[in-house]
């Protein structure tokens, strides 16, 4: 031991002290407290008793006591008489705390030998005397005594205290092995509670065989098929029997490793489930344990899935036809016309036009159906009576009808109005009531019923709010199970060739999602068929109807001689026809290829244009863009936009002065629009 590293003390302040006290007295296993404001004293204490433990050096009481506060010690050897505080007084304070109150305490003199001083001493907590000049086999031996019996002591508090420890535990590892058998308990109980409340049933089998027999063992049988476990013991057959006959070959397949296979079984109310069967070999290599659960539901989403996306898919492909097709119908149409203008035609050739165009416009019915169906035709929503529309429909459904089929209206006075197109919900509503009619071949009864429905209708993929549900009636044949999720497609029909194209419910379908609500069907075989129009209740009474503009062209036909007209249109087709109709009306016509070319014009004309007439759909540059352009030279800049199909998110971005006409376009339109933005 360094003797000057312990005597430092005595050199330094008392933080400096202290740390050097923690550090020496963090590795020894006992250790004694020598103090003495001699510095000799303590130099030959030290060097006796260096080998019998770990030995701290204080000079002065209050030094001592701050040793104590970080350390214990086996024993004290304490100078009685010392300045500032004596050996009494600090033996004293030692035994009130309660830290030092144990540690024997040897006081150390010189001169105080009478009787008297020495019941003091004892009375202050000493133990033994040790007197001056010291003998240090006397100091060795005393202190000897009190450094064993603390190390004894400190022996055994540390056996006392790893026997608790280990005591400890092994209660708290037997009370795992409590808690793990308990929690295992509840675990099984569980798990056979879960199997019994789930449509899932366990089985076992004989792998390889060449018909998988199933032994079901857990589950909850009843839930899933509908009998109880023993009725579907494998010698009863019963299981096999109901198998659809078109599955049982790849559902009882031989299984030699892991497998999973769905089939369809006949549940015990008579409809058929779809079962997924997933099976695993066991250790022994001559059984498999098997699991077969109800996946109806998840069929039946995939399904709807499957048909959400081919109609999205059907529903992208009209969008992108319907633009070329509406300016091919624009080119044949505006051809007609000023084939009507500008030759004299007999009657038959006069006839033979007007079929072709008859013909035409019927492709733009069609293609305006397509539009409905995908949801991307322009619609003019309002506030719409129902009673209105009631008599709107019945004078020209009374024809179509006929005698044999009765059209009864039950829509209450407190009905709500709806927030819809009405020429589009008429257009409708013929579809549905002609649909039911041809339903009914020999006759019978169409009922149209409305009721107000309020908030909450999630499982019809609706947004919280108000709906008036519409409901389509009949008495007809109804729809075959396997043909209801088809009807809705476009151009699907079972009608004869020539008696229909498929549309009907699908457009009918699309302009109520568009509208913001959604079509349900429902039919039964023999029963009828009910058609429900789920459509969004109006905010508030009132709504414009939107009309395209019309004027009185003959009249006004001075006022568009000579008016200068930027015509822009990527379809070259479509851009001489319009042209040629224009300038036929006097106009002075300056035409553009696309929309590049009408910002050059548009930028380099020494006087603006009188009006822009611009296709909307164009590559690079919209027409939307051209009039943004024209407005920035030109404030107010009169415009008319022409679409044959576009987005109609975008075109609600157009200005409010900018009127929008659809392609295939009416040539009277077309003039009164120009008229209208000249004014």
């Amino acid at each position: 031991m360094n003797i000057r590293a312990r005597l430092s003390p005595l050199d330094k302040d008392g933080d400096e002290a202290e740390t050097d006290l923690a550090q020496s007295g963090a590795a020894s296993a006992a250790r004694i407290l020598i103090v003495d404001d001699d510095e000799r004293n303590l130099l030959a204490l030290a060097e006796v008793l260096r080998d019998i433990a770990d030995v701290v050096s204080a000079s002065s009481g209050e030094q001592a006591l701050r040793c104590l506060l970080k350390e214990q010690f086996a024993v004290i050897i304490l100078d009685v008489l010392m300045p500032d505080m004596d050996g009494y007084e600090t033996a004293r304070l030692i035994r009130t705390r309660e830290q030092s109150r144990d540690t024997p305490i040897i006081f150390l003199t010189a001169i105080n030998k009478e009787d008297a001083h020495l019941l003091r001493g004892y009375d202050s907590g000493a133990v033994d005397y040790v007197f001056k000049p010291l003998q240090p086999l006397i100091v060795r031996s005393k202190v000897s005594v009190f450094v064993s019996l603390y190390q004894k002591t400190r022996e055994i508090e540390e056996k006392a205290v790893l026997q608790q420890e280990l005591l400890k535990e092994r209660l708290e590892a037997e009370q795992e092995r409590t808690r793990a058998v308990e929690h295992l308990r509840e675990v099984e109980e569980f798990n056979e509670l879960l199997l019994r409340s789930l449509p899932l049933a366990l089985y076992t089998a004989e792998a390889g065989a060449t018909t998988l027999t199933r032994q079901f063992v857990a589950g909850n049988i009843v839930a899933l098929t509908g009998y109880e476990t023993d009725v579907l013991r494998p010698e009863s057959r019963l299981w096999d029997d109901r198998i659809h006959i078109e599955d049982r070959v790849r559902a009882n397949h031989p299984v030699f490793g892991e497998r999973s296979v769905e089939f369809r079984w006949q549940h015990a109310d008579g409809s058929y489930r779809y079962f997924l069967d997933q099976a695993i070999p066991l250790a022994d290599g001559r059984h498999i344990a098997g699991s077969v659960r109800d996946v109806t539901e998840q069929h039946q989403l995939q399904e709807q899935l499957l048909q959400a996306q081919k109609l999205d898919a059907l529903g992208k492909l009209t969008g992108g036809i319907a633009h070329d097709f509406n300016n091919l119908l624009a080119s044949v149409l505006g051809g007609l016309n000023l084939i009507e203008h500008r030759a004299k035609l007999d009657g038959n050739s006069a006839q033979i036009l007007e079929m072709t165009r008859h013909a035409a416009l019927q492709g733009k019915e069609l293609i305006d159906r397509m539009l409905a169906f995908s949801r991307r035709q322009s619609l003019v929503p309002r506030t719409v009576s129902l009673h209105d529309v009631k008599a709107a429909l019945e004078a020209m459904l009374a024809p179509v009808l006929g005698g044999l089929v009765v059209l009864n209206w039950d829509l209450a006075d407190d009905v709500w109005p709806v927030f819809v197109d009405q020429s589009q919900l008429e257009l409708a509503l013929m579809n549905l009531i002609i649909n039911a009619r041809d339903a009914m071949p020999g006759g019978g009864t169409i009922t149209i019923r409305a009721a107000n429905h309020s908030a909450g209708i999630g499982k019809l993929d609706l947004a919280d709010g108000n709906y008036v549900k519409l409901s389509i009636v009949d008495t007809g044949r109804g729809i075959p199970p396997e043909l209801l999720d088809k009807v809705m497609e476009p151009f699907f029909t079972t009608k004869d060739v020539g008696k229909g194209t498929g549309l009907g419910l699908s457009t009918a379908y699309g302009f109520a999602r568009q509208s913001g609500g959604t079509l349900q069907l429902r039919s039964a075989v023999g029963t009828g068929t009910t058609v429900e129009l789920w459509l969004p209740r109006a905010r508030e009474a009132g709504g414009a109807v939107a009309v395209e503009p019309r004027h009185e062209v003959g009249r006004q036909k001075q006022a568009l001689r000579g008016r200068r007209v930027l015509l822009v249109d990527d379809a070259s087709a479509v851009r001489e026809v319009t042209r040629a109709q224009l300038a036929d009306e006097g106009l002075d016509v300056t035409v553009a290829a696309d929309g590049s070319e009408a910002l050059s014009l548009i930028e380099g004309a020494p006087e603006p244009f009188d009006v822009i007439v611009t296709d909307f759909a164009m590559p690079a540059v919209s027409g939307l863009d051209v009039i943004n352009f024209a407005r920035s030279v030109r404030s107010g800049y009169p415009a008319i936009l022409i679409t044959g199909y576009a987005d109609q998110d975008v075109l609600m971005n157009r200005p409010a002065d900018v009127p929008l006409l659809h392609k295939p376009c009416d040539r009277t339109i077309l003039i009164g629009a120009i008229l209208a933005a000249l004014q």
